[in-house]
């Protein structure tokens, strides 16, 4: 069973920047990986992906704002979030592909 655990949420002001890490118990190298966010009252949504190409997808509402890296070699995720926003209030969850695995969840919250 494959273990993932989130790290680097908190409390930012708008504008401000916070990056997310996903560490996972064994190799991600052949695996896709993403994010997903969930804000309070609100279903689960995408927010990035990236494949073990390192190719990237984002959600509209985060293009141009968030970047999704990779550290194969530290079997870790990374979700670089800038500008950020009220709306972007939410836990943040990462998940790994195939197997379907998620972590527990960062809480991000964005005020004043």
């Amino acid at each position: 069973q494959v273990q993932l655990v989130e790290s680097g949420g908190g409390l930012v002001q708008p504008g401000g920047s916070l990056r997310l890490s996903c560490a996972a118990s064994e190799t991600i190298i052949t695996s896709g990986m993403g994010w997903y966010r969930q804000a309070p009252g609100k279903q689960r949504e995408w927010v990035a992906s990236i494949n073990r190409g390192g190719s990237t997808n984002y959600a509209d509402s985060v293009k141009g704002r968030f970047i999704i890296s990779r550290d194969n070699a530290k079997d870790t995720m990374y979700l670089q979030m800038n500008s950020l926003k009220p709306d972007d209030t939410a836990v943040y969850y990462c998940y790994m592909s195939p197997g379907n695995y998620w972590g527990q969840g960062t809480q991000v919250t964005v005020s004043s």
